[in-house]
């Protein structure tokens, strides 16, 4: 098998941005298994055909929005536009108003999916919003044409990612094939361990649109010994159906806020290759509670849109991360820059960290989340972590907001889901064993969730929301 696999993956992988070089879209045998899900299996040469008899239908345009639900036709489609040498463009959320954003920044741009309708995003239900204009419907049954695999150009764009907005506006970050081939071997010799020579299923939670889901879900099979399921299961019950589908021990992909779920739920899964999760920090807690009730490791890896994937660590039994071979970090006073292969220069992320003499190190909150209260310091995040590891707090989230009717004055505010049996003394009571009095919430807010987006972050807006005084 040609595709890369545990040798390979295990080197160390050199950056590849030379002009004019190109590599292969998809790598290994045409009979190797690149999707499944509960009716079966799709070789590596139905995907190709698919990929050209997309390609065909597609119109003649830069940028194309990829809202493609179901996994395998998101993964076909993505390829079929990288054949037309096109731009795939992956929404912050699969919300109207975000793909119209999108559509704006970038003229003459056509989305693609595989429903009658825009299928947009309303928390984890799907709203039937009209189709937006100039889109490309997929038909129920994919068409077939032969054709080679393609090479597309290191240095060729094939994708433009938005950050989530959970900080503000959503920024561009633009991906070259050089940048998601480069990265993909560090990320597949990252989990090689986890399945030796066999292929690797994979059943993800998370949107392809997202860049954590476009590393694990879209980009592993194209290039490693993986397959994936072509469903995005939301609920307990429906994760665990999928996972049973697959051949051999799957790795599932997810986040924290599905873990706690699978966790709290009492459902039983199949036996697991192991569990990776991003998007959100991991409580060393649940790392361990998923550990003990699923019998696996569970694997949390670090990045973001700007830099991809670029490390790793065990969260049930360290806190250090530990970067992927050939990364290197370098603090700066606005937060950290990060050297690696897959990046053709550095990348500034916003977290500070500390390093330690190995390369490893911790995370010590963002810049723009430390806050000063009578000449003291803290880190919004680290006061988010303390309030979720108090007994009763099943979800919950610290910032610091404008007071309502209070111009130029913030406030720091908690809103929280918790038992109804830990009132708002007691809550207090239990940040103050651990926070500054300075730091403690004034107002103490009671929801049944989080405003979360699909991948479990808070968008700001959402989050400020909560507190205007409008929505009390």
């Amino acid at each position: 098998m040609s595709a890369v696999g545990v040798e390979q993956g295990a080197m160390r992988i050199e950056g590849l941005h030379g002009a004019g070089e190109s590599r292969p879209l998809v790598e290994g045998n045409p009979s190797r298994v690149i999707a499944f899900d509960g009716n079966g299996v799709v070789t590596l040469a139905t995907f190709l055909a698919h990929v050209h008899g997309v390609a065909a239908l597609l119109p003649d345009a830069p940028f194309a929005l990829n809202l493609c639900e179901d996994r395998y036709r998101f993964l076909v489609a993505f390829c079929a536009v990288a054949l037309r040498g096109q731009t795939t463009l992956l929404p912050p959320a699969r919300t109207r108003g975000a793909i119209d954003d999108v559509r704006a920044r970038h003229a003459h741009s056509y989305c693609i999916g595989d429903r009658d309708d825009c299928g947009c995003d309303a928390g984890h239900a799907v709203t039937h919003a009209p189709a937006p204009p100039h889109y490309v419907r997929l038909p129920d049954l994919l068409p077939a044409l032969d054709g080679s695999v393609p090479d597309v150009a290191l240095d060729a764009l094939v994708a433009i990612g938005f950050t989530s907005g959970s900080t503000g506006v959503p920024g561009a970050n633009p991906k070259t094939w050089a940048t998601f081939h480069t990265g993909t071997l560090q990320n597949l010799a990252a989990l090689a361990d986890l399945h030796g020579e066999a292929t690797l299923p994979v059943v993800a939670t998370v949107p392809p649109q997202h860049m954590y889901g476009m590393e694990l879900s879209v980009l592993l099979p194209l290039l490693g010994n993986v397959a994936v399921h072509g469903a995005r299961p939301f609920f307990p019950e429906d994760i665990a159906a999928a996972l049973r589908d697959a051949p051999r021990p799957p790795l599932l992909v997810t986040t924290p806020v599905h873990l706690r779920s699978l966790v709290e739920s009492g459902v039983s899964l199949p036996p697991l290759a192991a569990i990776v999760t991003a998007t959100a920090p991991l409580p060393q807690a649940l790392a361990a509670a998923a550990e003990a009730r699923f019998g696996c490791e569970v694997r949390e890896l670090f990045g973001s849109t700007e830099t991809c994937i670029f490390a790793r660590r065990r969260t049930a039994h360290e806190q250090g991360w530990t970067p992927f071979d050939g990364v290197r970090l370098q603090p700066v006073p606005d937060g950290t820059l990060v050297h690696a292969p897959h990046l053709p220069e550095p990348r500034l992320l916003a977290d500070i960290v500390e390093l330690d003499a190995a390369g490893r190190f911790e995370l010590r909150g963002r810049q723009a989340d430390m806050i000063e209260i009578a000449g003291k310091r803290a880190s919004l995040a680290d006061l988010t972590r303390r309030l979720l590891a108090i007994v009763g707090v099943r979800d919950g989230v610290i910032c610091q907001c404008d007071a309502p009717g209070a111009t130029g004055v913030r406030r720091i505010f908690a809103a929280v889901v918790a038992d109804s049996a830990l009132d708002d003394a007691a809550l207090l009571d239990a940040l103050r064993a651990d926070v500054d009095p300075v730091f403690l919430p004034r107002r103490i807010r009671r929801i049944d969730a989080l405003p979360r987006n699909e991948t479990g972050k808070l968008p700001r807006a959402a989050l400020e929301a909560l507190f205007d005084t409008d929505s009390n």
